[in-house]
């Protein structure tokens, strides 16, 4: 069994096209039949009036049928001079079509028009809030993350990092992120926690070195005074020394304690001398720089991100991974600001129409080249016969309007000619 063909997409065009041309060729038969029967009418006025407008109205049909002909093909096949016009110049025609379309119907006016009647923004969100579309989305891009992290795996761009992460922080910058950090630890009140365990932690240290500390500081006494008052005071003053340093520490941990109000306050100084003193920025910038341009730091950061990217990779690949809820969330988050944030929906959409407006020059050369091309690739007698199907019917009203106005034009020459010299030779 021969396999079926597929339909063809033009066929209802080919059907309508095939009757207006019957249509048209019908009538310029008929006008024909008239003609020849006006010779086999009693000769008198009317007859001689019928007889001009149908030699008239067979004129203009055949004129106009050649016309419309020669437009697609040679008529009747013969050579003659500028015909099958659109075959002999698809080229041109293609180049024509092109410019056309990019300049007149491409144009920046039509593109804001149609961004405007889209509502691009409201369309995103409508997406990001829908979890059945979002979702996908996420999985999608969870799936191209092991390609997009490997691609930063190259030597090159690690060792372009590890050059350039040193610039960065250096400069005002890299000071205006420690404040940004700093001020948030202190927001959060993790600074005063830090503060803790570094209290608890010299408690700690003091407890375990206690002894070697007494002996340290009655050896000093005995230094400084003798080993007689050395023997009398050395262990009394180094455990008043120790006891009031235990002391001093033990006030420090109520949470209104001076000294941590003092630490607060000396921090929140130094957050604002990184933001707004150069010469601090600059120091810390240096500190940085040095601390990040060292080997061991360099290599431990690779370290760092060595051990992130196989947990990223792994997880992305987990279609219940927190890499999926993370950007599955991160899509609703922002189809749930779209959809409470008019302003928000406005800038998008002018973000999108700047972003169009400005690739519109570059899409509307792209534009007609392609259609040019496509044109030009296509075979002559498939370019005629696209275009005459899409407008051979309206050519046919052509024909008709042909062959009848010839007919009227035909008959009222006559009756003027007729009026004018008393009788005219037809």
């Amino acid at each position: 069994m021969q396999p079926s063909l597929p339909p063809d997409p033009d066929a209802d065009l080919r059907r309508s096209l095939a009757r207006h041309r019957a249509f048209a060729t019908g009538l310029l038969v008929g006008m024909t039949g008239l003609l020849v029967g006006t010779y086999h009418m009693p000769p008198g006025y009317w007859t001689d009036m019928l007889q001009a407008s149908a030699k008239a109205g067979v004129v203009g049909g055949i004129a106009d049928w050649f016309a419309v002909t020669a437009l697609f093909r040679r008529p009747l096949g013969l050579p003659i001079p500028h015909t099958a016009i659109v075959p002999n110049q698809k080229e041109r025609l293609g180049r024509a079509l092109g410019r056309f379309v990019s300049s007149h119907v491409f144009t920046e006016a039509e593109v804001r028009r149609v961004i405007g009647r889209l509502d691009l923004a409201r369309i995103l969100q409508k997406f990001l809030a829908d979890p059945a579309a979002a979702r996908p989305a996420a999985l999608a891009l969870a799936g191209s993350m092991p390609r997009l992290v490997a691609s930063l795996e190259d030597g090159r761009a690690r060792r372009f990092l590890v050059r350039l992460l040193p610039r960065i922080v250096s400069g005002p910058a890299g000071a205006r992120l420690v404040a940004r950090v700093l001020r948030a630890f202190v927001t959060s009140g993790r600074h005063q926690e830090v503060f803790s365990l570094a209290v608890g932690q010299l408690k700690i240290l003091l407890a375990a070195r206690e002894d070697r500390l007494r002996e340290a500081i009655e050896a000093r006494v005995r230094a400084e005074g003798g080993a007689v008052l050395g023997w009398l005071a050395g262990a009394t003053v180094a455990k008043r020394i120790l006891h009031a340093i235990n002391t001093e520490l033990e006030k420090v941990e109520p949470e209104d304690s001076e000294l941590r109000a003092a630490f607060a306050a000396w921090l929140a100084q130094e957050i604002d001398r990184l933001e707004t003193d150069p010469e601090r920025a600059a120091a810390i910038g240096r500190v940085l720089r040095e601390a990040l341009s060292h080997p061991s730091v360099a290599a431990w950061l690779m370290d760092v991100w060595g051990r992130l990217r196989a947990a990223l990779v792994a997880d992305a690949a987990r279609p219940d991974g927190r890499t999926v809820a993370l950007l599955a969330g991160l899509f609703a988050n922002a189809g749930r600001l779209l959809a409470e944030d008019e302003a928000a929906r406005e800038r998008l959409n002018r973000a999108a129409e700047g972003v169009l407006i400005t690739l519109l020059p570059s899409a509307q050369s792209q534009l007609s080249d392609f259609i040019a091309g496509v044109v030009a690739n296509w075979d002559a007698q498939t370019v005629a016969e696209k275009i005459e199907l899409r407008v051979g019917r309206d050519l046919q009203y052509v024909r008709v309007n042909g062959t009848l106005v010839g007919f009227l034009v035909g008959g009222v020459l006559f009756a003027l000619l007729n009026w004018a010299f008393g009788g005219v030779s037809h």
